[in-house]
């Protein structure tokens, strides 16, 4: 059910998703503990981090919408596939949606400051919220920002995926009422359970680790801008690291969820397991009829 362009589309979700740990996880949360002064503490770090970091997960969110529409496309109109189902299209579609999520983060360049902040009677740099911003400057950002990558991205996915399974087993109907019992069989049946455990798996998943994270947002936001969140005191902060970390995990795992639904990458994951846990076992190295599929990418 995949068409020839999906394999950019998996490679730019990969890049996006490796964007937002290497940013978030590894130099911003890690860091974070373990630097007293963080890079970031002092200007144009302080501006220009989120713009980095919600640029990131901008095009990671949009990349799996615009992947779901590509697939979309691709089952339902031999037309517009012809035309946007293709190497070229996806490039381009892709290098759009890296340029528009930053472009969208720009507003982020005033939300933080740097300033001097006293800690064990050091004075050290810290980069933190901007409190002189207007109120309806933070709310717009807020808003914004939460349509951006939460509910626009749980529409479109829902919808398209929902129309996508819904004409995948009319087809297979189809196909079952033309040609007779004997042919369409397990064939017909496979590849519609195999169309549906991809497309629930990915909106399911996608859907339940980030809806943690776009409640608690909103509720720290909105109602709690000025807090410490250094305080774990309060609920409220240790919700919103808790809905982070959840949103994270989906960053690191979406690959995965395509990937692993592949036939070929699962038989090609089990091969490799078997010759690592059991390199001895023969003297001569396995032949295959065809190319290894995990170089072929």
């Amino acid at each position: 059910m995949l068409s020839r362009s999906s394999t950019y589309y998996l490679m730019a979700i990969s890049v996006a998703d490796t964007m937002v740990l290497v940013l978030i996880v590894v130099l911003e949360i890690t860091l974070k503990y373990n630097v007293d002064e963080p890079y970031w503490s002092r200007d144009p770090w302080c501006s220009l981090r989120d713009i980095f970091n919600y640029g990131a997960y901008n095009a990671s969110t949009w990349l799996v919408v615009v992947f779901t529409m590509e697939r979309f496309i691709a089952i339902n109109t031999l037309k517009l596939k012809a035309k946007l189902c293709t190497p070229k299209s996806a490039m381009i579609i892709i290098a759009v949606v890296f340029v528009c999520s930053h472009l969208f983060a720009i507003p982020y360049f005033w939300s933080n400051k740097s300033s001097f902040n006293e800690s064990n009677h050091h004075l050290l740099w810290a980069c933190v919220y901007n409190q002189d911003l207007r109120s309806l400057y933070v709310h717009s950002l807020v808003w914004f920002q939460t349509v951006l990558v939460y509910i626009l991205p749980f529409i479109i996915i829902f919808s398209l995926n929902g129309l996508t399974l819904r004409q995948i087993v009319r087809s297979n109907k189809v196909h079952s009422e033309t040609s007779g019992p004997q042919r369409c069989g397990l064939h017909f049946r496979s590849k519609k359970r195999k169309s549906m455990l991809l497309l629930i798996s990915v909106s399911m998943t996608f859907a339940l680790l980030s809806f943690t994270r776009f409640i608690t947002q909103l509720v720290l936001r909105l109602g709690f801008y000025d807090i410490n969140r250094n305080n774990y005191s309060l609920p409220i902060n240790v919700a919103a690291d808790i809905g982070t970390m959840l949103d994270l995990s989906n960053t690191a795992i979406n690959m995965y969820l395509y990937a692993c639904t592949q036939t070929k990458f699962r038989k090609e994951v089990v091969t490799c397991i078997k010759l690592a846990i059991s390199p001895c076992m023969t003297c001569k190295p396995p032949r295959y009829d065809y190319p290894s599929v995990i170089f072929q990418l």
